[in-house]
């Protein structure tokens, strides 16, 4: 035993354990309740979708799940990869274009949130309360109520119309509504930017201002001073924020069945959504594999954002 070491005898060493135990019971009892929501909201559902997507179809071509994982069926996987990928495949253009969609939207949301976050975390001063509640007014409105407040807009003889032709900025109405994809991520930009402004704002209110002085007073001037403190202590809230509106996105369906409704402009979260109230019930194996792989894409920036999280929080400490 090495000097100064303490000599810790297996009778002060089951007391020790003894006396830990009433606090793991503790933290289990505290997390019981969340650990049993998440079984019943979570793995039974996605249960239940397994079950759609390897189940069969009766004698009139309805299919029905299949609780027994042995009896598990290809038949819908094969119909969703050809529609994916196959010669008459229509869904790979649709999954292309939502990420196009989801792209531009996230990235202007990005462009309009940090500006705004910034300012009410730095200028704001004692009017901040004010602002974080204009900030928290759009959560008031339910999603629908604002999407059709935004569909009120920008009809043909909208307010958006009548602004642009007193400005002389278009000779006639603009069918806004009509099927322009630029219309859908708008509209997504219009739904989601909020939840990016709040998340934006908690990250850089929390940036210690002694950090921004300490990078002006080594000679750094407002700009370099904001690309080399601000914008890289902010990184995580970014990633948090993006996180947290590009996955809604990439599965909304109800903003572009609002403002457009065209085949022009389906996303992907149309075809799941088709799929599974298709009439009769026919193609809902095929939304329920539709569904799984819509979730497996989103475990990758998932794992992403818990790894770059981890390492963050390992180099603070």
């Amino acid at each position: 035993m090495a000097p100064g070491q303490e000599h810790v005898g297996p009778g002060r060493r089951n007391r020790r354990n003894r006396q830990k135990e009433p606090r793991r019971l503790f933290w289990v009892a505290l997390a019981a309740p969340g650990v049993i929501w998440l079984a019943l909201l979570f793995i039974v559902p996605f249960y239940a979708i397994l079950a759609i997507a390897g189940g069969q179809l009766d004698l009139f071509g309805v299919p029905f799940p299949v609780w027994n994982p042995l009896h598990w069926s290809s038949a819908n996987y094969s119909a969703a990869w050809h529609d994916v990928t196959g010669a008459s495949s229509f869904v790979g253009p649709i999954i292309l274009r939502t990420l196009v969609y989801v792209a531009l939207a996230s990235f202007i949301s990005l462009l309009i949130a940090y500006p705004a976050a910034y300012f009410v975390a730095r200028f704001a001063g004692r009017r901040k309360g004010l602002f974080l509640v204009l900030l928290i007014a759009p959560f008031w409105i339910s999603y629908m109520m604002r999407m059709l407040a935004w569909i009120d807009l920008l009809q043909t003889n909208g307010y958006v119309n009548k602004a642009l032709s007193l400005l002389h900025l278009i000779g006639q109405p603009v069918n806004w509504l009509g099927g322009l994809g630029f219309t859908v991520v708008l509209g997504l930009v219009y739904g989601y930017i909020p939840y990016l402004i709040l998340v934006l704002y908690a990250g850089l209110d929390r940036i210690d201002p002694a950090l921004i002085e300490a990078g002006r007073d080594l000679g750094l001037g407002r700009v370099r001073t904001f690309v080399h403190v601000t914008l890289p202590l902010s990184r995580q809230a970014i990633l948090t924020g993006m996180l947290i509106t590009v996955l809604p996105m990439l599965g909304d369906y109800f903003t572009n069945q609002l403002l457009s409704g065209t085949s022009g402009t389906t996303m992907f979260g149309n075809v799941i959504n088709d799929q599974l109230s298709s009439s009769g019930g026919l193609l809902q194996g095929e939304g329920a594999v539709f569904s799984m792989l819509f979730l497996l894409v989103l475990i990758a920036p998932m794992i992403y954002y818990v790894v770059a999280t981890n390492r963050s929080s390992r180099g603070a400490t």
